[in-house]
C-alpha cells in the first residue's frame, strides 16, 4: 500500500505560520539579548571586568550566556530598571517645576514697567499693580483685571 505522508510544509499557510513563529522568536531573542547588554552596562555595582566577563560569556556563548545571566542576576534586573526609571521620573518632575515655577518679582516689575513705558498702562495703574507684585498677591491676575488687558491685546479705546 502506498500512503502518502502530509508535511507542515505541504499547506501554504501552515508554512507561513512556522516562518512567522520562527520569525517572532528570532526577534525576541535579540530583544532578550540587548536588555541583558544594556543592563550589564547600567549595573554600578559590577566593576570593569565583571562587565566585561558578562559580555564576553553573553556574545561569545549567547544562549549558555544569557541563560546564566538571567538566573545569577535576574532579579536584580527589575530592580535596576526601575531605579532608573525612577531616576528619570524626578529629573522630569524637577524640570517641569523648574519651567513651571512663577516668575520673580523683579521680573513682574520689569514687563509693568515695559507696560507703562509702550502706554499700554496708565502710572495710576502701574503703581496699583506695582503694589500687588511687591505685596506678594498673584499679579497677573490682578493686571488682568485693573488694564482688562490679556498679554496680546491692545490698549481699549
Amino acid at each position: 500500500m502506498n500512503t502518502q505522508v502530509y508535511l507542515a510544509y505541504d499547506f501554504p499557510l501552515l508554512s507561513v505560520l512556522w516562518t512567522m513563529l520562527g520569525f517572532a522568536l528570532w526577534v525576541l531573542w535579540f530583544f532578550l539579548l540587548f536588555k541583558i547588554i544594556f543592563d550589564i552596562f547600567r549595573d554600578d555595582s559590577l566593576g570593569g571586568w565583571g562587565k566585561a566577563g558578562w559580555l564576553a560569556l553573553v556574545i561569545l556563548l549567547p544562549f549558555l550566556g544569557v541563560f546564566v545571566y538571567l538566573i545569577a542576576r535576574g532579579k536584580g534586573m527589575g530592580q535596576r530598571e526601575l531605579d532608573q526609571a525612577r531616576a528619570q521620573r524626578k529629573e522630569f518632575d524637577s524640570y517641569v517645576r523648574e519651567a513651571a515655577a512663577p516668575a520673580s518679582s523683579a521680573d513682574q516689575l520689569a514687563k509693568l514697567s515695559d507696560l507703562r513705558a509702550r502706554g499700554d498702562i496708565t502710572d495710576e495703574e502701574f503703581l496699583q499693580a506695582k503694589a500687588l507684585v511687591l505685596s506678594g498677591t498673584a499679579p497677573e491676575s490682578h493686571a488682568t483685571s485693573i488694564t482688562g488687558l490679556t498679554g496680546d491685546d491692545e490698549r481699549p479705546r
